[in-house]
């Protein structure tokens, strides 16, 4: 039997794309919207069983206000939290507000899926890899973690970097044109710099790439690229 839920992101792309991959297989998606910080009227005025709440900071203060709001004004509603590699303390965070699952924003749909089934009937789901990962890091913690939304950034000049957030968003080549006050065929020969750039093979690839490292909000608080 489907579930019935809502997707919501900060990048409108990434929860519209995974919403209609969860269509296709059987799921009934009542709303897939951006950005996160929405949530929470959705939740409420929607009343799915499972909200799936895209965070690429799951460590920021207030990354689950959502949540919380969810779990006073829903709470029947299971929420899981799609998210990258998080410190202990994001984990912890997503669990205290009221969460009943965290996935990795890379895992396969069919991870999804059955986060969405457990949680629905009740379960707690947490990738065994990711409290391992969670453990690891509070007993060995490293002094200084590799930043692959770092090196990603360096590689991309500030127009490639503002074709990738208009990328995210979901905009086509002609949106992403008119925004920059570009001709189309140039803003095409962006795009294919920036797949080129981050060994991707698609927009939606190149997406999900950067949400999950960080590069994407790394972007918006105006972290310098390597070059211009």
């Amino acid at each position: 039997m489907g579930v019935r839920l809502i997707v919501v992101d900060d990048h409108r792309l990434l929860a519209e794309a995974l919403a209609s991959a969860l269509k296709l297989r059987g799921h009934r998606v009542l709303a897939a919207a951006a950005p996160a910080a929405g949530a929470a009227e959705l939740v409420v005025a929607r009343a799915p069983e499972v909200c799936l709440l895209g965070t690429q900071a799951p460590a920021a203060p207030g990354a689950f206000d959502p949540v919380v709001r969810i779990k006073r004004e829903r709470p029947q509603v299971a929420v899981v939290v799609l998210g990258p590699v998080p410190s202990p303390r994001g984990i912890a965070a997503a669990f205290a507000a009221g969460a009943s699952g965290y996935v990795r924003h890379d895992e396969r749909i069919e991870g999804v899926e059955r986060a969405m089934v457990k949680v629905r009937a009740g379960e707690a789901v947490v990738a065994p890899q990711l409290l391992q990962g969670a453990f690891a890091e509070l007993l060995n913690p490293a002094a200084q973690p590799d930043d692959e939304g770092q090196r990603l950034l360096t590689l991309l000049t500030p127009r490639e970097v503002e074709v990738l957030v208009r990328v995210a968003e979901g905009e086509d080549t002609r949106l992403i044109a008119a925004g920059m006050g570009i001709a189309s065929s140039t803003a095409r020969t962006h795009v294919q710099r920036v797949l080129m750039k981050l060994g991707v093979g698609s927009r939606l690839e190149a997406a999900a790439l950067a949400a999950r490292t960080g590069l994407l909000d790394r972007a918006a608080y105006g972290t310098p690229p390597g070059r211009s």
